[in-house]
């Protein structure tokens, strides 16, 4: 099931899926853990001894505030006649989610209602041995493994503090805790250890025709001390400050002064803003540009998307440096020169933490070794990096990466050729499907060496500049002798290696408009 809503700070990331329910967690990086596995936590409404999940029972409208990362949910239940209002956002500063709940009546009667929030963890990707109780000391409800805590608060009509909890065992037999809450009532069980859940619960008094506010959050940490810090920041500031205060800084972020939107329609201004928005979401604070972050796929791959491609960052990384925003394009870049081969070579994927992610690419092919990696993963680095240094001239941080990132990348680039013909060897294609020398690849690795040249130039590199620049000729010649059909008039999508050249696929492929994207032939050129 797709993902909506997500909001984060760059170290928590938090996703609903299409039902409303709060699906994962990450933390302490965006994309490393998951917190919940991807498993339901359930948010549910009890009023004149009736109760409900949200869910399909619900009316859902699910948006943003406008230019921010907080969300705009509206929820009716006819049955409960009530109409729910909810701001979800993780602050820019501290790691705490909170949710801002306004609470309509359509009864026409004055109203206790009550809020149940459930939450499933799976700390540390695994329900051995996580621990949840009731902290009397935050009037909280704390869950944590080791060196990940989790501290749960709430205010409703009372002061800050839940009102009745519950923790219990789930798996095994047991639904959870969440079962206990659909009498509107709790149990109030202290603690729970082993796989566990817990429930809790706030009251809010609404006015005839007219609305109450209740909060929640969660706040994260690496001990006690941390989340009960944070817990004590929401109360000293008021929850309800959280929100707007997120309003206002996410505003600012995607409203830079310099970007003139000439005449667009606001439609487009507006997706414009609302995908860089999306974007900034699924970056890391320490550089890693996540593919994707949906655990769904595990039920099927046993693996997810929540890694770094080199590739994948370095395109949205260029695209981000062209929006203007500098910042999360730069610690892509440190990430990248701190990972690389001393040979020069990025390899298949990476962790948020920067260890080496899964991979299914092998380390042999027929029998022999060959380096498990595609050019381009290095190449585009290069070339996204080029691009960011034209855009912001910023020459100490980019002299700092050139001869580890730049330089060292160029020089294995320049060598990892078929001797004989000059083109790049044979790797992965972009999609991962088939093996060869791709068109895609070879534009890149053109790219690559380009840009690794003109830095060179600029840095008074000047035999790197020469030796950079031959390289890429060279690969263009090779290109336009090895790749082109002169039967059909255009560029194959894949060559294969052969004793005496290259056997050609001329499947057409979107792929292939890397000959054009980088520069690997100008646009005007007759081929």
């Amino acid at each position: 099931m797709p993902r909506d809503l997500p909001v984060g700070n760059g170290r928590v990331l938090i996703n609903f899926d299409k039902e409303y329910c709060l699906r994962d967690i990450y933390y302490p990086h965006v994309g490393q853990e998951n917190q919940t596995m991807g498993s339901r936590s359930r948010f549910g409404v009890w009023a004149d001894g009736k109760f409900a999940w949200v869910g399909s029972s619900w009316q859902i409208e699910r948006k943003y505030m406008k230019e921010s990362l907080v969300t705009d949910v509206f929820l009716r239940n006819e049955d409960l006649k009530l109409e729910l209002r909810v701001h979800d956002t993780v602050d820019f500063e501290f790691d705490i989610f909170i949710r801002e709940i306004r609470i309509h009546d359509l009864s026409g009667k004055d109203r206790d209602v009550r809020l149940f929030f459930n939450h499933d963890f799976y700390i540390s990707e695994n329900e051995v041995g996580d621990t949840a109780y009731y902290d009397p000391a935050t009037k909280s409800l704390i869950h944590y493994k080791k060196n990940r805590w989790f501290l749960i608060n709430c205010k409703g009509k009372d002061a800050v503090g839940v009102e009745q909890w519950s923790t219990g065992k789930k798996g095994f037999g047991a639904d959870g805790t969440w079962r206990d809450a659909e009498d509107g009532e709790l149990g109030n069980n202290g603690i729970a250890q082993g796989s566990v859940d817990s429930t809790v619960r706030i009251s809010a008094s609404v006015p005839a025709g007219k609305e109450a506010i209740a909060y929640h959050w969660i706040c994260f940490g690496t001990n006690y001390e941390d989340v009960t810090k944070l817990n004590t920041e929401v109360a000293r500031r008021t929850p309800g400050s959280f929100i707007a205060r997120n309003q206002n800084y996410w505003r600012l972020w995607v409203n830079p002064e310099y970007i003139d939107f000439q005449n667009l329609p606001q439609k487009v201004i507006d997706l414009f803003k609302r995908s860089l928005l999306v974007i900034k979401t699924q970056i890391d604070d320490g550089g890693a540009i996540i593919a994707a972050n949906d655990h769904d796929i595990a039920q099927f791959a046993r693996d997810t998307y929540s890694y770094m491609w080199p590739r994948d960052g370095a395109l949205v990384a260029y695209s981000m440096s062209k929006a203007g925003y500098r910042a999360p394009a730069e610690r892509f870049f440190k990430f990248c020169h701190d990972v690389i081969k001393p040979e020069g070579y990025l390899l298949h994927k990476y962790n948020p933490d920067r260890s080496l992610a899964s991979s299914w690419h092998s380390w042999v092919n027929n029998g022999e070794a060959v380096l498990p990696i595609q050019e381009d993963e290095t190449a585009l680095v290069i070339w996204s990096l080029w691009h960011h240094f034209k855009k912001f001239r910023n020459v100490e941080f980019c002299a700092d990466l050139f001869k580890r990132l730049v330089e060292n990348a160029g020089n294995f680039l320049l060598e990892y050729r078929d001797k004989e013909t000059g083109l790049p060897l044979p790797s992965h294609d972009l999609w991962e499907e088939r093996y060869g020398v791709h068109l895609f690849t070879v534009a890149s690795v053109i790219a690559g060496l380009d840009s690794a040249s003109s830095f060179a130039h600029a840095l008074g590199e000047m035999d790197s500049h020469e030796k950079f620049k031959k390289g890429a000729d060279e690969i263009r010649a090779a290109m336009k002798l090895h790749m082109w059909s002169e039967e059909q008039g255009r560029f194959c999508r894949m060559a294969k290696r052969t004793a005496t050249g290259y056997d050609l696929d001329m499947n057409i492929d979107a792929s292939m408009y890397g000959i054009f994207a980088f520069n690997a032939l100008p646009v005007n050129d007759p081929k």
